[in-house]
């Protein structure tokens, strides 16, 4: 069954028949773990990067914030089987959308907050598709952990 994460949306599975999907990953990030042993996988599409920017709406959605966000899919991933040494992680998004002259970097941003908490909790990304100017399509299939990403530059696997 396709579930699609939407903005601020995180899904996590354990059905090997469930492909998580999420759309337009420009300056957002998009990060799935996997871990074939307990079949266990989730995916998030994290818009901002520090939740101390609205704390209330961050307690509303923690998916909104990659500091809030990331954690929560952790756990989510946990309460369904997953262990931390088994995780398969990949990302991809923060690119530089509507943001030609640099004034923002919500893209770089997102991406270096979510370095910054993975170091931190000793976690290593596996495969990233992150930068640039383009919007990508995440996938990822709960029956293999394939993770693909689509853009304008075609389809290709993390």
């Amino acid at each position: 069954m396709k579930h699609i994460i939407g903005i601020s949306d995180m899904k996590a599975s354990n059905q090997s028949s469930d492909i998580l999907v999420t759309y337009s990953l420009g300056s957002c990030v998009g990060v799935s773990v996997f871990d074939p042993v307990a079949g266990v996988g989730g995916m998030i599409h994290c818009m901002l990067p520090l939740s101390k920017m609205d704390q209330e709406k961050a307690w509303k959605n923690p998916c909104m914030f990659v500091d809030t966000g990331v954690p929560k899919l952790f756990e989510k991933a946990y309460g369904l089987g997953a262990r931390k040494e088994r995780i398969i992680l990949k990302v991809a998004g923060g690119s530089r959308i509507l943001d030609e002259k640099g004034m923002f970097r919500i893209g770089e941003r997102n991406y270096a907050v979510l370095r910054k908490i993975l170091w931190k909790n000793n976690v290593l990304i596996n495969a990233e598709d992150v930068g640039g100017k383009i919007s990508r399509t995440m996938s990822l299939h709960m029956s293999t952990g394939q993770v693909t990403i689509k853009s304008c530059n075609g389809l290709m696997e993390l």
